[in-house]
Formats: C-alpha cells, sequence, structure tokens
C-alpha cells in the first residue's frame, strides 16, 4: 500500500496547483452532476454526492457553483450530459493503468488518452487486460498524531479488512469494502480522531519495480493524464517506496 499512499500525496500536492488553472472545480463539478445523475439530489441518501459536495468545500468552491451542479445532475436545469469510461493500459516497465474519465464526447477523449499514452512510451489496451489485477476497496488514512490502539480498537468494531502502519508513512492506512466506507470514517471522526483522506479506489493486488529512468516516465504519463479535464482518476501497480526522490 505505500506506493498507492506515495502517489495519493502527490495528487494531493498538485491538486492546490490545479485549482488555480480552474482544473480541481471542472472536475469536482462533473463529479456532482453525475453523482446526482445516478443516487439523486439527496445527500443523506447519496454517499457519493456526500463526498463530491466535501471536496468541493475543500477546494473553496462557491456554494452556487455547487447548486447548480447538482440541479443539472437532477434535470432541473439543462447542461452538457457527461458519460463515465474506463481505459486500461501499460506505461514504461510494464507498469499497469487505469485511468477513469467524466465525458461528452467520447470520441475525442480516447483519442486524447491514446495520444497521451503514447507520448510517454506507453499503450492502451483492450477493457479488461489491466482491470483483474486490481481491487476496488474502499481507503481511509488518518494522521499518526492518533494513538496506533485506539485507532485500531475503532475500525475492528467498525469492520476492516486490512490494517497498515508503513514506518516510511506519516499515516495508518485503512482498508475496507466500499460500502464500509462511510461507516468507519464516521466512527473515527466520532471519536476525535483526524481522517486525512477517504475514497473509494483501486487497489493492484501485486506491484511492481520500476528502474529509476521508467519511474520517471511513468510520473510524467500519470501528471499529464491528471491534467486532462477529463480524467477523473489514476491506478497504477508500481512501487515507490525506493522513490524517494519523485
Amino acid at each position: 500500500m505505500s506506493g498507492h499512499n506515495k502517489w495519493a500525496s502527490i495528487k494531493h500536492k498538485k491538486a492546490a496547483t490545479d485549482a488555480k488553472k480552474g482544473t480541481v472545480f471542472t472536475k469536482i463539478i462533473r463529479e456532482i452532476i453525475i453523482a446526482t445523475k445516478d443516487g439523486g439530489s439527496r445527500v443523506e441518501n447519496n454517499a457519493r454526492l456526500r463526498k463530491a459536495i466535501e471536496d468541493a468545500k475543500e477546494a473553496n468552491m462557491p456554494q452556487d457553483n455547487i447548486k447548480k451542479a447538482i440541479q443539472r445532475g437532477s434535470g432541473e436545469i439543462s447542461g452538457v450530459i457527461y458519460e463515465e469510461m474506463l481505459y486500461e493500459g501499460y506505461g514504461p516497465g510494464g507498469v499497469a493503468l487505469i485511468v477513469e474519465v467524466t465525458t461528452d464526447n467520447k470520441n475525442r477523449t480516447a483519442s486524447d488518452i491514446r495520444k497521451i499514452f503514447s507520448n510517454h512510451k506507453g499503450s492502451l489496451g483492450e477493457t479488461g487486460c489491466v482491470g483483474w489485477m486490481f481491487d476496488r476497496r474502499g481507503y481511509i488514512t488518518v494522521d499518526k498524531s492518533a494513538n496506533e490502539e485506539t485507532v485500531i480498537d475503532i475500525v475492528l468494531g467498525a469492520g476492516v479488512d486490512d490494517f497498515k502502519n508503513e514506518p516510511d508513512s506519516d499515516v495508518y492506512e485503512i482498508i475496507t469494502v466500499p460500502s464500509d466506507l462511510d461507516k468507519i470514517k464516521n466512527a473515527l471522526k466520532k471519536k476525535g480522531i483526524k481522517v486525512t483522506s477517504a475514497e473509494v479506489t483501486m487497489i493492484p493486488q501485486i506491484q511492481i519495480s520500476l528502474a529509476c529512468d521508467d519511474a520517471s516516465c511513468v510520473l510524467k504519463l500519470m501528471n499529464e493524464l491528471e491534467e486532462h479535464d477529463d480524467v477523473k482518476n489514476i491506478y497504477a501497480n508500481f512501487n515507490t517506496r525506493m522513490m524517494k526522490n519523485f
């Protein structure tokens, strides 16, 4: 899991830069629209929408923007129709990549993603070519300022798949089934435990190690993918434990 956490940290740092460009707002608005369309506008009954609104507030998105996005998702006001797509492929060193996108033009997005892969020594594959290497899981991180035994007691009571305390990480990592994510997050918060992140993600079953040159190329590939307005999430199966300089 250290590799997943390392990339999560990189993404967090990038978010501050992207926000200045407006990219974060664009992606969050799309997520609110789709979450509302799929699960309805009642926040208490729609965990995905709750998470999207939390992200919007963290990014200091104006309340009016949030409201309009919900209205577009519910059909109260007209707007662009977005679809969710998955692209799978390989990057330098044989690393497996899954790219989640939201798009209003599948042909344009497919062409753009294919070009980005090609520009960084990667290639898109057929649907399912790497998806079998990943498991969809709830992933929570907790600041290590919290007492480890206290955190373990709380999450064991709520039900978890795994708990990690990697020595080179500044957070505890908690893995659960996606449906239990909110329950465990809320159990921690009720006890005053600081949750630094909580998301449904794709966790690789096996991680591969990369040579420095390949690692540099993979990170450049992932950075360019993240800068694309249509890209929502990127998952990879490389181990970043030895990549302290990236």
